[in-house]
């Protein structure tokens, strides 16, 4: 059985680049363009892996990942942040938010800077799910 791949990324492009590349490599594709749209999809899909982008219009990637990962029941479906933002300055905003709200979160289980190459990102995908 073909594994679930949960695409969220406000711009059409990356979303069709992304799940174009991942159906064509035998994966079923999920996709949302925010993390409102997001998080309503993973809850229903409940998908093997999650591509997130942390800058998006209504609520942001930064604060779908968060919830996920503070959430036993969610923790463990491994995030591929796929963003513009430099993984440096993402680490850095959650330690801040570490602080403020009193709660770790884990480092996402990979990091790819846009855009990503797609050798990248299927090496990326096959890594974390086969």
């Amino acid at each position: 059985m073909a594994k679930r791949v949960l695409v969220v990324d406000d711009e059409m492009d990356v979303r069709t680049f992304i799940s174009t590349l991942l159906d064509s490599n035998g994966y079923k594709v999920v996709v949302a363009e925010n993390g409102e749209q997001g998080w309503q999809k993973f809850q229903e899909k409940e998908p093997d892996l999650i591509t997130l982008d942390v800058m998006m219009p209504k609520e942001s990637g930064i604060k779908m990942y968060r919830d996920i990962k503070t959430n036993p029941n969610f923790a463990s479906v491994p995030v591929l942040v796929i963003s513009g933002l430099a993984r440096k300055t993402f680490l850095h905003s959650q330690k801040v938010l570490d602080k403020f709200k009193g709660q770790s979160v884990p480092e996402p289980e990979g990091y790819i800077e846009k855009p990503p190459e797609p050798d990248e990102l299927m090496g990326e995908v096959k890594r974390l799910i086969g």
